[in-house]
C-alpha cells in the first residue's frame, strides 16, 4: 500500500484537548493505542491537570510500550476492551479507537454509559472511524473474538472502494492481513457509525439528553456527550463549526479518492512487474 494517507486520531488532538479542558476531564480512558500518537496528547493533558490516562490495547506497538514505561501517569491494560472496562470507575472521558465493528463499539458504549450512570459522570465519548470505510461496514482485527451471530460475512483479502457497497478481491483499500473487512456495507448492525447512531437513539428514547457531533475528516470523528452537562455549551461551541461541515466532507472525499487512485496505480504496477502473482 502506501504511507501517504494520514489516519491517526491524533490529527484531532487540538479539538479533543480543548473539549477535555472544557469538561475538566481528569480521568481519561483510551481504547486502542497503536503507536501511541494520541496517547501522548492525552497523557500531556492528564499531567497538566494532575490526572490519569488508562490505555486499553491487547496488542499495541513496541514503541508505545517503551513510552508507557517512562510515563508514570499512564496505565496500560493489555486486555480487550470488553473485559477491561467493567473494572474501571470515575472515568471523565473516553477515547475509542479500537476494533472498528458494530458488536465491539456498541458494547463499549453500553458499558461506559452504565459506568457513568453508576459513578455520576456526564457522558463524554470521542470515537474515531465513524466515517468511510467503517461507518457502515465492519472491520475485525480478531474476528474469532466476535460471536458468530454478530459477525458480518468477511474476508482478509477483501478490498473496498468508494461508491460500492460490495467488495473486490485483493483490490482497493484493504488490510493486507492486518484486519478483515465485511464483504458488504450497509444494513443493520454493520459499522461504527451505525453503532453510534443506535446508541444515541436508544439514549434519547430513554429520555437522556445527549448530543452527537460528527467531524467528516480523517476517517471521521464522532463526539457523544451529555447535552445537560454544565460544560456542554462550551463543547458545542468548539464542535459546531466542524459538525457535518460540507467543505470538510468534500476535502475528505477528495483525499480518499486520491488515495484509492494511488493504490490502484500501485496494484497495476505490481501486476505488470509480477504478472504471475497478480
Amino acid at each position: 500500500m502506501t504511507d501517504l494517507l494520514i489516519h491517526s486520531m491524533a490529527e484531532f488532538a487540538p479539538q479533543i484537548m480543548a473539549c477535555l479542558k472544557a469538561a475538566n476531564a481528569r480521568s481519561i480512558v483510551e481504547i486502542g493505542a497503536e503507536f501511541g500518537g494520541m496517547s501522548q496528547h492525552l497523557a500531556q493533558h492528564a499531567a497538566n491537570v494532575d490526572g490519569t490516562l488508562t490505555s486499553i490495547d491487547p496488542a499495541p506497538k513496541a514503541e508505545f510500550l517503551r513510552w508507557v514505561a517512562d510515563n508514570p501517569q499512564v496505565r496500560h491494560d493489555d486486555r480487550i476492551s470488553l473485559d477491561a472496562m467493567p473494572g474501571l470507575s470515575d472515568v471523565d472521558a473516553w477515547v475509542i479507537d479500537g476494533d472498528h465493528n458494530y458488536y465491539t463499539v456498541s458494547r463499549e458504549l453500553e458499558i461506559l454509559n452504565e459506568l457513568g450512570k453508576r459513578d455520576g459522570k456526564p457522558l463524554l465519548v470521542f470515537l474515531h472511524d465513524v466515517g468511510w470505510p467503517c461507518a457502515r461496514r465492519d472491520m475485525y482485527y480478531a474476528p474469532n473474538r466476535i460471536p458468530p451471530e454478530h459477525r458480518q460475512p468477511h474476508g482478509w483479502d477483501v478490498g473496498i472502494t468508494l461508491d460500492d457497497d460490495g467488495s473486490l478481491p485483493d483490490r482497493g483499500f484493504r488490510g493486507n492481513g492486518q484486519f478483515a473487512i465485511a464483504r458488504a456495507a450497509g444494513g443493520p448492525k454493520n459499522g461504527v457509525l451505525t453503532a453510534v447512531e443506535d446508541f444515541v437513539k436508544g439514549l434519547r428514547e430513554d429520555s437522556q439528553d445527549v448530543a452527537f457531533a460528527f467531524v467528516p475528516a480523517v476517517f471521521g470523528l464522532g463526539v457523544v456527550f451529555a447535552a445537560d452537562a454544565p460544560w456542554s455549551p462550551e463543547l458545542a461551541a468548539i464542535l459546531a463549526p466542524l459538525h457535518d461541515n460540507p467543505l470538510i466532507a468534500t476535502l475528505e472525499d477528495n483525499r480518499l479518492r486520491n488515495y484509492l487512485t494511488v493504490i490502484d496505480w500501485q496494484d497495476r504496477t505490481a501486476s505488470q512487474a509480477y504478472p504471475q502473482a497478480a
